[in-house]
């Protein structure tokens, strides 16, 4: 089965060119607090764990677990190795945390432990590791009745490689009650020199139960799949029947192990790369762009099949195969867009912009047999820009005149540059890659559960909006949907240097960004006006705003945890849960 580019198709009706800002409000969120008998149990990096992957995985882990079956209930493990939840009814009468599971774990330090962590496979089933390299599966009841029974245990194993559960599904597979769990560790691997000295590895484990003498029941592991790659995964999931699994990572991932068998690998016969000439080459301003297709010498223009429409292009010429053709990566303005043929031999196609000011990062999405070029003012401005970064000579006093580095300097120009990452779907039982999309010029911003049902949605940067996507791994020709837009939510959330975690409501009624001490924002979609508001630049009425607003907490302990509901927002410190009351029923 052989992997074919997809590219995202962005539903330009969720987009709203005139988005022009959010406005801040000072309504007050009501912030409530319940203290923590015991700190949360919370893993300090060791000199050990000190590459870029470790701080990625461990160091910014969200140590708080939302439980996305039961609205507004919330999960922890604190140092006693108890599995402790929290579920709201009433937020000024907010109780303890209880008790559902024990890990029982041991006083004595672990070398390489990591975080416990906890993923809630079903409506009443968990999986559970304890941090040290122990997977437990319990069933747990119907956990939103409000009596948090205590969880039982159906199946353990023991690893000498920690690690944590990224992603689980439960599924009935032959009559037999199948659970998939899909664990990350960071192993070391001295071949890996440019890593560090480690590896990146997912392990997809299938456990189901057995009959033993036609009545009683036991879990197995039926199945085990390794995959390895060279950086953590901003994304990982299993389909939810476990016919597929979907990865999104800066390196690609290509299954290894098979039940501990090596997966023989397709080497391509070893050939001269053969390299070919752009088809076109493209320039941009921040009003319009520039295109220029080589077409066959001597093409008169009754020859040339041109179609445009605001978001799709076609170039053809009569009796040849289509030029180039696809979906633009954002609106034109078709009336104001011309072409004409240059030299006999090359089309030259101008498109105007309909949202002047934001830079492309791509002409047509997907298409890579194009050239970028930049024109002398913009590359003059670049270097300028850029010219602080680099010298001859060492510069003992960075901060004088110019810091060393600024990363909003670069925002506008390095996703020019980047273009390893990619998402993934990887078919479950050729495992092999069946659709593959490049996400250079998208930055990965969160993932979110919206419907326990289905596979977690992913947000990524398109311009300076952040547009969220369902996947539909049963859907081969539209297997991720674009289902909500957060306007300039991209360009806003670059500007937050003390970020540390990212996530939205499950109805899109919000998206919050919370620091790693005591801020948290709230970034509400528009809404409509009760009263009437004039803009006096453009002389119209405002239908709508957005309104953001700010909670701060009154405490000076980091953040470890971050969850967002319909209604609330959830922040774990080490010794305290704060609950954030963002929306009325």
């Amino acid at each position: 089965m052989t992997a074919s580019n997809y590219s995202l198709k962005v539903n330009r009706e969720l987009l709203d060119p005139n988005f022009e800002s959010y406005r801040l409000s000072l309504d007050v969120i009501p912030t409530y607090s319940v203290e923590l008998d015991a700190a949360v149990e919370e893993v300090e990096l060791k000199d050990s764990q000190y590459t870029r992957e470790h701080i990625r995985t461990f160091g910014m882990y969200n140590y708080l677990h939302l439980d996305q079956w039961y609205e507004d209930s919330v999960l922890f493990v604190d140092r006693k190795g108890r599995v402790l939840s929290l579920s709201v009814t009433l937020d000024s009468a907010l109780g303890n945390p209880r008790e559902v599971y024990s890990l029982n774990t041991e006083p004595t330090e672990c070398e390489e432990r990591v975080c416990p962590s906890i993923s809630l496979t079903s409506a009443t089933w968990a999986c559970v590791s304890d941090g040290r390299g122990r997977l437990l599966l319990l069933r747990t009841g119907k956990r939103g009745d409000g009596s948090l029974s205590k969880w039982e245990l159906l199946f353990s194993e023991d690893s000498t490689d920690p690690f944590i559960i990224v992603h689980s599904v439960s599924h009935v597979q032959d009559g037999n009650h199948t659970v998939e769990v899909l664990l990350l560790r960071i192993l070391k691997n001295p071949a890996e020199s440019k890593a560090g000295g480690f590896s990146v590895t997912l392990e997809w484990m299938t456990v189901a139960n057995a009959f033993e003498h036609g009545a009683e029941k036991r879990y197995e592991v039926k199945k085990r799949r390794v995959l390895r790659g060279k950086s953590v995964p901003h994304y990982a999931a299993v389909e939810p029947h476990g016919k597929g699994l979907m990865v999104a990572s800066e390196k690609p991932f290509v299954f290894t192990h098979v039940d501990g068998r090596a997966v023989e690998q397709e080497e391509p016969e070893p050939m001269e790369e053969e390299k070919t000439d752009p088809i076109y080459f493209w320039q941009q301003t921040s009003e319009d762009v520039t295109l220029c297709v080589r077409m066959p010498e001597g093409v008169a223009k009754e020859q040339v099949q041109f179609g445009l429409t605001s978001d799709n292009l076609s170039i053809g010429v009569r009796g040849f195969s289509t030029l180039l053709q696809g979906q633009l990566y954002a609106s034109v303005d078709p009336d104001a867009s011309t072409w004409i043929i240059k030299d006999d031999k090359s089309l030259e196609v101008t498109l105007q912009k309909r949202s002047e000011g934001p830079m492309w990062p791509e002409l047509v999405m997907g298409d890579r047999r194009g050239q970028y070029v930049m024109s002398e003012e913009q590359a003059t401005l670049l270097h300028q820009t850029l010219a602080h970064l680099t010298s001859e000579d060492l510069n003992s006093d960075p901060d004088w005149n110019k810091p060393a580095c600024n990363s909003l300097e670069l925002e506008d120009y390095d996703r020019f540059f980047d273009d390893g990452s990619s998402l993934t779907h990887f078919d479950g039982a050729s495992l092999k890659p069946t659709h593959v999309v490049n996400l250079a010029s998208h930055q990965y911003l969160f993932t979110v559960n919206v419907d326990p049902t289905q596979m977690p949605c992913f947000c990524l940067r398109h311009d300076v909006d952040a547009l969220v996507w369902q996947p539909h791994p049963d859907q081969p020709g539209n297997m991720w949907e674009h289902v909500t837009t957060f306007n300039a939510l991209g360009y806003v959330q670059a500007s937050k240097r003390d970020k540390k975690f990212s996530t939205c409501a499950p109805n899109f009624s919000y998206a919050s960004l919370c620091d790693c001490l005591r801020r948290t924002f709230i970034y509400r979609q528009p809404s409509t006006l009760e009263t009437v508001l004039f803009n006096r630049r453009q002389g119209r009425q405002v239908g709508q705003v957005a309104k953001q607003q700010v909670a701060s907490l009154d405490s000076d302990q980091p953040i470890l945890g971050f969850r967002a509901t319909n209604e609330r927002a959830y922040i774990l410190t080490s010794r305290r849960l704060y609950v954030l009351k963002v929306n009325n029923d």
